[in-house]
């Protein structure tokens, strides 16, 4: 799957004919969290996953690692994105923050759509925005927020085994894992990552706010 137009306008396409939940609760603190389409580059630099002989040109989203300094979620997988400033549109603030976090400098016309906002259980509502990056070769993360910058394959979204989903012991609703490489990710960052599958890549409108997060994403 090729960081192209016709990948561009596919998954914009799909956007446009997806109707987002806004969650309405004005109790929660509002975020939001850029998942960047960028190419794949050198690949994902992260065990169990191959390392392109050269710049590949394949499609893939940009995560992060959170700085292990942080005195919350240090060293958790993370969309770039954080609190909406007084003011600000969920883009505007998804923008910045990416701009902020990994150097990446986008205008509006980036942002592709949104997916459902998703109520964290640290007490977030977080907004995601869909925004197409590019090649995006020169990448910097900063050191006060950003341990390390991961390009995942989109295709590693699409595996067979995705998601994961642990029932709990008492039927509440499931936790939410989606593999990559030979680790995994978890709920919040997991279930949006399987929405944008869901939504972005097949077209389906698929909904994940009821699904749990894991006890330490719960801080």
């Amino acid at each position: 799957m090729l960081c192209d137009d016709t990948l561009r306008r596919l998954i914009a396409g799909h956007l446009a004919a997806f109707e987002p939940h806004a969650h309405a609760d004005s109790g929660h603190p509002a975020a939001a969290v850029a998942l960047v389409v960028v190419d794949e580059g050198h690949g994902a630099a992260m065990p169990g996953m191959p390392v392109p002989a050269h710049w590949s040109p394949e499609a893939a989203l940009l995560l992060t690692r959170r700085s292990l300094h942080l005195k919350r979620h240090a060293g958790q997988w993370a969309l770039p994105g954080g609190r909406i400033d007084p003011g600000e549109t969920p883009e505007q603030a998804a923008l910045r923050e990416l701009e902020e976090e990994v150097g990446l400098r986008l205008d509006a016309g980036a942002v592709l759509g949104r997916l459902d906002d998703f109520v964290t259980r640290s007490g977030f509502a977080i907004t995601p925005l869909v925004v197409w990056g590019g090649a995006a070769r020169e990448l910097r993360p900063d050191p006060g927020e950003v341990e390390s910058i991961h390009r995942i394959p989109v295709a590693e979204f699409l595996r067979r085994d995705a998601p994961l989903l642990d029932h709990p012991a008492d039927g509440g609703h499931p936790v939410l894992r989606m593999p990559v490489g030979s680790g995994w990710i978890a709920a919040p960052t997991a279930a949006i990552l399987y929405q944008f599958r869901e939504v972005a890549l097949q077209g389906r409108p698929t909904r994940v706010a009821h699904f749990e997060q894991p006890l330490f994403a719960w801080k």
